[in-house]
């Protein structure tokens, strides 16, 4: 296990380790700032479907930025192609500061996951801030076996691949963290992939499937109904919405970390002083009791910090995924 390389570690070397950060991310096209900036609408990219978590990330944002900038904040829902549709919009937009996206891991994931690939994270993009990080739970049906992380590994010891778990895809976050799970702990699951964590979550209640895995937003109400029951939430320190679920490391794999993290990002070469200015807002909305607590009660937590930190996340990401989809050889929906 210590070999293993974790989501924990990830982040820490990528909030700590980012000198080298090629400054052309926000290599500014213009000597500086236009004094108007905004002078219009910002248009905010999520390459999701409303009423999701990105999507309730973007908005809790844009309304707590808004009234700084003087200009609303516009979200706009481009799904599709495991979000690579709204990042090529983002890419193809001026770099003017007027076109933004709230993005997730895939922009750390795809450039591994599709090939070619759709696009490069250091040259496309220009990192803004981190928001924060929502952590990948997993859950069971309350009448499945499986009542804690030590009885779902031993079933999975007995044999390979008889325990299954869906997710919202092949390539998804939770999907991901799933496998780095499982090499960790020397099984393997059986994993059933589906077009979204709703379908997934359905079939659990059901009784087709024993587990799924999700970003912890998504099976709250049915935790809260007695349907599902969370057996470990994948983050270093208990969720506010899971209070009496272990994590990870309480079930006997410290260090261990898989969460669901956001950021704001723009076009390269957007001018840093817009950049800069952006950065700012964010972390000044970060500030909010508002803000955090709109994000603690969907089970995250925000995570202020440098667009150079948020720039060396991506990168350390890009990395691990990468290893991570070769050597499974994970493959798109």
């Amino acid at each position: 296990m210590a070999a293993t390389l974790t989501f924990c570690r990830s982040m820490h070397l990528a909030l700590g380790a980012f000198s080298q950060v090629a400054t052309s991310l926000i290599a500014p096209t213009v000597a500086a700032q236009p004094a108007s900036y905004p002078a219009k609408p910002v248009k905010v990219l999520v390459g999701f479907t409303a009423g999701g978590a990105v999507d309730l990330v973007a908005r809790t944002l844009g309304q707590a930025m808004s009234p700084a900038l003087g200009q609303p904040m516009v979200i706009e829902n481009k799904p599709g192609a495991g979000t690579n549709i709204a990042m090529r919009a983002l890419i193809d937009a001026p770099a003017d500061g007027y076109t933004l996206m709230v993005t997730a891991n895939s922009v750390a994931a795809n450039p591994a996951l599709f090939q070619p690939a759709p696009f490069d994270p250091e040259k496309d993009i220009a990192p803004v801030a981190l928001i924060g990080r929502v952590p990948v739970v997993i859950a069971a049906n309350t009448a499945s076996p499986y009542g804690n992380v030590a009885q779902l590994i031993s079933a999975a010891k007995q044999k390979a691949n008889s325990v299954s778990y869906g997710s919202p895809g092949n390539g998804s976050t939770p999907h991901m963290a799933i496998e780095f799970f499982s090499r960790a702990a020397g099984i393997d699951l059986q994993h059933v992939p589906y077009r979204g964590g709703s379908q997934a979550i359905t079939d659990v209640i059901g009784g087709q499937l024993p587990l799924v895995a999700v970003n912890a937003l998504e099976v709250l109400p049915h935790v809260k109904a007695g349907k599902l029951r969370v057996l470990a939430v994948l983050s270093p320190n208990r969720s506010p919405i899971y209070p009496d679920a272990p994590t990870i490391a309480e079930s006997g794999f410290p260090g261990f970390e898989a969460s669901v993290w956001y950021g704001f990002i723009a076009p390269a070469n957007t001018p840093k002083a817009i950049v800069t200015r952006l950065h700012d807002e964010v972390q000044k909305a970060l500030q909010s009791k508002e803000v955090r607590e709109r994000l603690a009660n969907a089970g995250g937590e925000v995570l202020p910090g440098s667009s150079e930190q948020f720039a060396g996340l991506i990168r350390n990401e890009r990395q691990r995924y990468a290893k991570l989809v070769r050597e499974a050889n994970i493959k798109p929906d």
